[in-house]
């Protein structure tokens, strides 16, 4: 007998397939879920979930809010059956075919990897999205059970909360988005500041609540007019409305620089038109001609995804307009076809695969594809590359022979001539732009025709790299510049042999290794391409092998002052005394990270490193969110104590303003009066204005930030703020 709480889980999943399911596979979905009671028996997930609901949850999300079928249903089912996969491949192919052991096999594959605490975040997503060339559905799993985890997180241990709501952020949100599901996209985001930010988050939340009445009054008063005018058009149609999500406002809120009260677009409006395939574009056209002569549209705002879709299949008109009362109003206007893809994504492309085809699903894999083919080693750098290739919108550019190329919006005209082929990229010396000469830099807009000037004599440069955007393009220009590198290294290395030789110094290892820690190089390879390209003198290289060591006479040192004691204390483990860590980290010392100098009183978490004990770091450090998204089992939980001692902590405020002679003495008469060392000032004055870094010993942020609000009321003092280095 099923208990309560999985018969009424089970009926829930029966009631949301019943439109995609038939009665024979009603009797599959019983038997997996036999098998998964079985296999699962009393375990429980992190958030204190039996994992049998945990799955039952999953395959309803995966029929309901997918739109999956039976296939996808049971791998959701069994997706954690892990060890008694491979032992009864064979038997669980009879029961439930080839095709869901397939996938089950992906999904262990992923799962063994993540519970593997020395693996990296960002090459279990690599393997991730490798995984898509054999079944996108094993990614599509995964997706719902990350969103179900993140439903439930606030069960789940207070240290876990933070590196699954980052790791959720920065891959699992972006890539719902890639493969279209915007309702789990925004779902995930929201989930995820929920625990990122989560005063921003509760005063959002709150506002909402408390505009409620006023919002839903504005879209009765917006509707109406809309609604009749359309009907004597004739048109079929539903009106909806949905409010931003709170992530989306706060975004907006940030960039922008507003108050919640100033957010203009809280909510959209939707016209969804039930139109035949043959006629969807025209209505939805017309029905954006009926809209704009009842409102007044701002052109700047129009977004045509109807006439060329995004990559992920996505079609809509977008406009805003001005509502009753002055207030902006978002309207989306799409066919019923294009509301459905919009919500259910990849799965609606294949139950209209007959009228659309799949090119723009064969696009997106094949972009992750180039990623995932790069010769990049650093795992950093391949989540950098993905995350700026999920989060970038595209633009639509024409070659020569009219064909349509999508890049990632910025993107130049290098990127452009990589993207037609290796070798264009690597001769590109310029390119025309709708019949104008322009540089490789030059960034494409959308409709831009391009034509690619060569020549034969160009070869890939450092400097590209600054200016390229895309992973295609950077990964290529790496690749030919290793290449050129390696190639003047070994003539390096022949010339240093031969001058060697002249001189009757031994070529070998303690020779290199001598050279190495002289002049600080990490491999031979950089020694011998620094001679190759005459860096480094042949004449010294020789002086250096030739001098005999001398003895070293230890220099007296005069004790230290009390400044230089105060700055000490900034790398040693006297941080002890000021800090708690909560998890037990036993024989390690602790260190506050450079890259983010953190001063008491600063929200701060720990990172377990390999060989510098536990570094410190603050939340908003800029390393922040790779660290906890790729090593979520490093962090550990750090809080501030006062003691009786006396510290100071370094930290860097920059500083910019209208350029006058005076600042600098203003800014050092309010540092004094605070009491507080300055440990460098560097400034500059250019064109009329100032900008100066100024290094500090604090004893807290407290005294930090009053000093920096100070200076910002200095007249002509522009903003000051605080660096991460």
């Amino acid at each position: 007998m099923l208990s309560k709480k999985i018969q009424s889980a089970y009926r829930a999943l029966l009631s949301t397939a019943r439109g995609t399911v038939s009665g024979d596979d009603l009797k599959k979905i019983r038997s997996a879920l036999d098998l998964a009671i079985k296999s699962y028996g009393e375990r429980t997930i992190l958030t204190g979930e039996p994992l049998i609901l945990h799955a039952l949850s999953v395959a309803r999300i995966v029929a309901g809010e997918m739109g999956l079928g039976i296939t996808s249903i049971l791998t959701s089912l069994l997706h954690d059956l892990n060890d008694d996969l491979e032992g009864n491949r064979k038997g669980l192919e009879r029961q439930f075919g080839k095709k869901v052991v397939e996938i089950l096999s992906g999904f262990s594959r992923i799962s063994g990897i993540d519970s593997m605490q020395a693996s990296y975040q960002a090459e279990n997503f690599r393997k991730l999205l490798l995984s898509l060339a054999d079944d996108v559905r094993v990614i599509l799993v995964k997706l719902v059970e990350r969103l179900e985890y993140m439903r439930n997180l606030d069960n789940a241990p207070e240290k876990e909360k933070i590196p699954l709501a980052s790791e959720t952020y920065f891959l699992y949100a972006p890539l719902a988005h890639r493969l279209g599901f915007y309702n789990i996209k925004s779902e995930m985001e929201d989930l995820a500041i929920k625990y990122l930010e989560p005063e921003q988050y509760k005063h959002i939340e709150s506002r909402l609540k408390q505009t409620t009445a006023s919002r839903n009054r504005l879209i009765r008063e917006f509707s109406q007019p809309l609604q009749e005018k359309l009907e004597k058009q004739g048109f079929r149609f539903t009106i909806k409305s949905r409010t931003k999500s709170i992530h989306s406002i706060m975004l907006k809120m940030k960039k922008q620089g507003l108050e919640f009260d100033e957010v203009y677009d809280l909510f959209a409006v939707r016209i969804i038109l039930e139109s035949g395939n043959e006629t969807e574009k025209a209505d939805c056209w017309r029905a954006y001609s009926v809209v704009t002569d009842l409102y007044q549209p701002n052109p700047s705002r129009l977004r045509d995804w109807i006439s060329v879709p995004k990559s992920n299949g996505y079609e809509s008109l977008h406009t805003t307009v001005i509502g009753p009362r002055g207030k902006w109003v978002e309207v989306q206007i799409r066919s019923a076809r294009m509301d459905e893809i919009a919500e259910k994504g990849l799965a609606a492309h294949f139950k209209y695969k007959g009228i659309r085809g799949e090119g723009g699903l064969d696009t997106w894999l094949t972009k992750m594809r180039e990623i995932l083919e790069s010769p990049e080693k650093e795992d950093i750098a391949f989540l950098d590359q993905v995350r700026s290739g999920l989060y970038t919108d595209e633009v639509f550019v024409f070659t020569p022979k009219g064909d349509l190329r999508q890049l990632p919006a910025g993107a130049t005209v290098l990127d452009f001539a990589f993207d037609i082929h290796t070798a264009v990229g690597a001769s590109c010396v310029g390119g025309k732009v709708n019949g104008k000469n322009v540089t490789i830099r030059h960034v494409l807009q959308n409709g831009d025709h391009v034509d690619i000037i060569r020549s034969r004599n160009q070869k890939p440069k450092q400097d590209w790299l600054s200016f390229v955007i895309t992973s295609k393009a950077r990964s290529k220009i790496k690749l030919a510049l290793n290449e050129e590198k390696a190639r003047e290294a070994a003539d390096g290395k022949e010339v240093l042999m031969r001058r060697l030789k002249n001189w009757k110094i031994p070529y070998g290892d303690t020779a290199i290794q001598k050279l190495l820690n002289h002049y600080d190089f990490r491999t031979a390879q950089e020694l011998y391409y620094s001679v190759a390209t005459g860096k480094t003198d042949l004449l010294e290289i020789k002086e250096v092998l030739q001098k005999s060591e001398q003895p070293t006479v230890p220099v007296a040192q005069s004790p230290p002052t009390e400044k230089e004691q105060k700055e000490t204390m900034l790398n040693d483990k006297q941080y002890g005394d000021y800090l708690i860590i909560e998890d037990k980290v036993e024989g390690l010392d602790y260190r506050l990270a450079r890259c983010c100098n953190p001063v008491f009183g600063d929200s701060v978490f720990g990172f377990v490193t390999i060989s510098e004990g536990i570094k410190i770091h603050r939340t908003s450090c800029p390393n922040a969110p790779n660290l906890m998204s790729r090593y979520p089992y490093r962090i550990v939980t750090v809080r501030w104590t006062r003691t009786g001692q006396q510290s100071s902590f370094i930290t860097s405020v920059k500083i910019t303003g209208v350029e006058d002679i005076s600042i600098v003495n203003r800014i050092a008469d309010i540092v004094a009066a605070y009491n507080v060392s300055i440990r460098n000032f560097n400034y500059s004055m250019n064109d009329g204005m100032f900008e100066g870094t100024l290094n500090l010993l604090v004893p807290n942020n407290d005294i930090l930030y009053g000093i920096m609000k100070k200076i910002q009321s200095i007249k002509g003092v522009l903003k000051t703020s605080r660096m991460s280095g």
